[in-house]
């Protein structure tokens, strides 16, 4: 990783679009996956008073429901606009039967934040489809939730403003520290992933990179603009797989989750993020970055390694799409 990228992604400068600058978004819809905590909280805090529909979509229906309680005691008069969606990237028959419940409800998806994920969890760990962990849950989950979702999207594009319809993809800034040449090595995630976990996260996260830049190829002609975020460096549970010791020095490059929340916000709703951003990356607090310092990665995609991904996830998927 840059010392430079690094300085510039570890302590950024204030956000510049707030919660403050987003115009009413009536009559849109939105899914934050992983919404009933940390960042994915703090976002659909910003996003309730916006008028929008909005699903949290999380595994614990009884979190979710107590964290909907906390937002919408401030106004209850839009409580009937968050909803909660059943959804665990473990398990890939769940991830299918969220997107059919989503679909039999909503005619409509505007932006899809696929904001939830896993870091750091045990070498060895795999999703109920035998898929390593952090690829299962980070990656592979997401994908097939949002290629389902894919037609409310389109829907969506045809009667939207240009460049308002969003898929957000989530990288961090491991994926600059930690992962491979290239950014991702199949081989390492078929063989169950690799013997460190770091390394297996970082993976996953340059992967979402990867596929958020190939989905934009895909989807832009459908209207639809694909980017990629690093919330930033945040105190959330995703470090719940640390030890304290571990802790005691990370601690020292966190952020309140709010932050985070202003770097999602500005992914999916800034006006700056038009086609030209199209597979990009947005770093914290919200500003796109004008290009990654791993080369091997952009070079990886401009080889078509991105394409190869694709291919390989949905061949992966292709039983429950």
């Amino acid at each position: 990783m840059a010392f430079s990228s690094m300085l510039t992604q570890y302590w950024p400068p204030p956000p510049t679009f707030t919660e403050k600058d987003v115009p009413s978004q009536e009559g849109r819809v939105f899914i934050v996956t992983g919404g009933n905590q940390g960042v994915g909280y703090e976002l659909i805090k910003m996003l309730y008073p916006t008028g929008a529909v909005i699903y949290m979509a999380s595994r614990s229906k009884e979190r979710a429901e107590q964290a909907i309680k906390d937002i919408v005691s401030a106004d209850p008069s839009g409580s009937t606009r968050l909803l909660f969606l059943y959804l665990d990237l473990d398990d890939l028959n769940v991830v299918r039967s969220a997107a059919k419940t989503f679909s039999e409800q909503e005619s409509r998806l505007d932006i899809i934040w696929n904001n939830a994920g896993v870091g750091a969890v045990k070498v060895g760990s795999k999703t109920k489809q035998g898929i390593e962990a952090h690829m299962g849950v980070n990656v592979i989950g997401p994908f097939l939730f949002t290629q389902l979702l894919l037609p409310k999207l389109q829907v969506a594009a045809v009667a939207s403003p240009k460049n308002s319809v969003r898929i957000i993809w989530t990288s961090s800034c491991a994926m600059e520290q930690l992962s491979p040449k290239g950014g991702c090595n199949l081989k390492d995630i078929e063989e169950g992933g690799t013997n460190n976990a770091y390394v297996n996260y970082a993976m996953s996260k340059a992967a979402n990179w990867m596929v958020a830049d190939e989905a934009g190829k895909r989807y832009g002609k459908d209207g639809i603009i694909s980017v990629v975020q690093n919330p930033g460096n945040l105190k959330t549970q995703i470090y719940n797989t640390q030890t304290k010791l571990i802790m005691f020095f990370i601690n020292r490059l966190l952020h309140p989750p709010k932050l985070g929340g202003y770097t999602e916000l500005y992914a999916g709703l800034s006006p700056e993020i038009t086609e030209k951003q199209q597979g990009g990356l947005i770093i914290p607090w919200g500003r796109v970055q004008a290009r990654n310092p791993r080369k091997d990665i952009h070079e990886a995609l401009e080889e078509g390694r991105g394409k190869e991904l694709w291919d390989w996830i949905e061949a992966q998927t292709k039983a429950y799409a």
